[in-house]
């Protein structure tokens, strides 16, 4: 037996919400490896730049790529994007659910506008695209989903009962049920659980000496990850590498909740 391939080449890869952060590093992970990638984001009009500026990226490696607007919580954005990518590229054999949104606010104080904005885009998100480009998947009998899920969904690591923690929670359940259901067609389903990584969405951790020290003093690695060290067991997800994992949550978080 040979050493494992990590190559993509061939592949065609949906990354969501792909303009930054860990999104943004997986879709560049998976254009190296040889994917041609489609990434999307929910509001084109201010991140239209971002998103170009990655499909710009990607194109520059060699790869061909999209970039398209995509609310992952409305069905008609969902079947457009999947549309677009057939359209262009003729075949989904990855899907990445990275869109995501956070909440901190304390399950008494929290309206239930903002509760359904956090579970429509990480639940609803993951089961509109999955339902989506599983449909094209099984026709073609092989496919590969990675959801992003998170340590909150692991372990109660807030003082509270928010609905990202909850949501988080839900897509390692989810990615458990639908990977049993489509490994008779040959398609994979696994979720990542990222720690506390160096995104926009914690900017506010580690630009802030006092608030960087919480949370390097609570991972026993003794620091905050980076998006690249998340792509790469995306792509290893993604890759013949992994032939025969589906069904898991990967936490990668420095040993956060070891």
């Amino acid at each position: 037996m040979g050493v494992p391939k990590f190559s993509l080449e061939g592949k065609v890869a949906i990354v969501t919400e792909g303009k930054r952060g860990i999104g943004k590093a997986i879709a560049l992970a998976f254009a190296e490896a040889g994917a041609d990638v489609v990434v999307s984001t929910r509001v084109f009009k201010d991140d239209q730049d971002d998103l170009g500026a990655v499909a710009g990226e990607i194109k520059k490696i060699g790869r061909r790529s999209l970039a398209i607007q995509a609310d992952v919580s409305q069905k008609a954005d969902v079947d457009n994007l999947v549309q677009k990518t057939i359209d262009e590229f003729g075949a989904i054999d990855i899907l990445v659910n990275n869109a995501g949104n956070s909440s901190g606010t304390p399950l008494l104080e929290i309206s239930e506008d903002e509760w359904d904005k956090v579970i429509d885009i990480h639940l609803k998100g993951h089961y509109l695209c999955s339902q989506a480009a599983g449909r094209k998947m099984v026709e073609r009998k092989k496919g590969n989903i990675i959801n992003m899920a998170s340590i909150e969904g692991v372990k109660a690591v807030r003082d509270s009962a928010n609905p990202y923690s909850i949501s988080k929670a839900g897509i390692s359940l989810f990615t458990r049920g639908l990977a049993r259901e489509l490994a008779k067609h040959n398609i994979r389903v696994n979720a990542i659980a990222p720690g506390w990584t160096k995104t926009e969405m914690m900017r506010w951790a580690y630009t802030e000496p006092k608030h960087l020290k919480y949370f390097e003093d609570r991972i026993p690695m003794g620091r905050m990850g980076e998006p690249s060290e998340i792509a790469s067991v995306a792509l290893f997800l993604a890759s013949d590498a992994a032939s025969y994992i589906t069904g898991q949550t990967i936490v990668v978080d420095g040993g956060a909740v070891a």
